[in-house]
């Protein structure tokens, strides 16, 4: 593989598995689709930044650092699994949350709890600003930490996405299947930028195609590629990845970042109630929507194989119960 030469560390149950969607495929009428499971990797209750952090955490632990800091929303799926790589490697662990801290801890944030992380909220500060200061303050308590940058997303993390996309050419050329698109959420770089310079270095032919989460095409064909650029050079590739390569829909930014609308409601109860697979309101569910929407349209042809990349998260749903059982059908007795 193209990152066998840098350090890794075990975190999660690969190869993820990838099945096939016959009850979507019917109900949407096609395209026929399949999942790629990184909801199943595992790490308290799984989600692709495990990828990432695999490379991340050996990287840590290779310049001796005993404190993980990174930051994210208050349902970071990323600030999750960051907890729980920590915890599994006996390293201390803060998350810093956007803005203040809500009246109920549930779902990803209860989690953090539960994995022994220290929960800091920025409140009107950058999380950023805030992380680096606490940085400082450990450095000076002699501790020594690392920043791990939203969603990990660097030549680090990226590369855990390089060797996915060779993980997920694997297990096509095992069942000979032909993939038209693989079609993912994308909003803070790192797991495109992965998948397009694995994709461009294998020669991996279908079309990479992001539904934004919270930008424009613009802004994350720009990110990407600016990420993209130190992970060749991290891989030693003699190549380079330029904005116009890479694909990007930004038409399903609804009201924002975390707000969840119907169309991500839609998505979520359609995928549980075809095929028992649970999608979360963040990034899966609005990636699913877009997916549904672009199918619907005809930019998606009906005769196509389409992979949906399931990054995880489901475990945010507890937090948007209300929207999610209101006009559910749900009955008393």
């Amino acid at each position: 593989m193209l990152s066998d030469h840098l350090p890794r560390i075990s975190l999660g149950f690969f190869p993820t598995p990838l099945e096939e969607l016959p009850r979507l495929t019917r109900a949407l009428g096609g395209p026929r689709l399949f999942i790629k499971r990184d909801d199943q990797t595992g790490l308290a209750g799984g989600g692709n930044k495990t990828r990432k952090l695999e490379f991340t955490v050996a990287e840590a632990l290779r310049q001796g650092v005993d404190t993980l800091i990174t930051v994210g929303g208050v349902q970071s799926n990323h600030c999750r699994q960051t907890a729980a790589a920590a915890a599994r490697c006996g390293l201390r662990c803060i998350v810093v949350l956007r803005g203040r801290a809500p009246s109920e801890w549930n779902g990803n944030l209860l989690l953090d709890h539960l994995l022994g992380a220290q929960v800091v909220f920025s409140g009107d500060r950058t999380r950023e600003a805030v992380a680096e200061a606490i940085a400082k303050e450990e450095e000076a308590a002699g501790h020594r930490p690392l920043v791990i940058p939203v969603g990990a997303s660097n030549e680090i993390g990226a590369v855990g996405f390089v060797a996915a996309i060779e993980e997920l050419n694997s297990q096509l050329n095992e069942c000979k299947l032909g993939v038209d698109r693989v079609v993912f959420a994308s909003s803070s770089f790192g797991t495109q930028a992965g998948l397009c310079v694995g994709a461009k270095a294998i020669g991996f032919k279908s079309q990479l195609a992001a539904i934004a989460i919270d930008c424009s095409r613009a802004e994350l064909q720009a990110g990407v590629a600016a990420i993209a650029a130190p992970t060749l050079r991290r891989l030693g590739l003699k190549m380079s990845l330029e904005p116009e390569e890479v694909v990007a829909y930004d038409g399903y930014l609804g009201a924002g970042y975390a707000i969840m609308g119907e169309p991500e409601q839609e998505a979520i109860s359609l995928m549980a109630c075809s095929e028992g697979i649970l999608l979360d309101p963040v990034y899966t569910g609005r990636a699913m929507a877009g997916l549904i929407d672009l199918i619907r349209k005809g930019e998606f042809g009906k005769d196509e194989t389409i992979v949906f990349w399931h990054t995880g998260g489901s475990t945010a749903l507890f937090a948007y119960a209300d929207q999610l059982v209101t006009g559910s059908g749900v009955t008393g007795m």
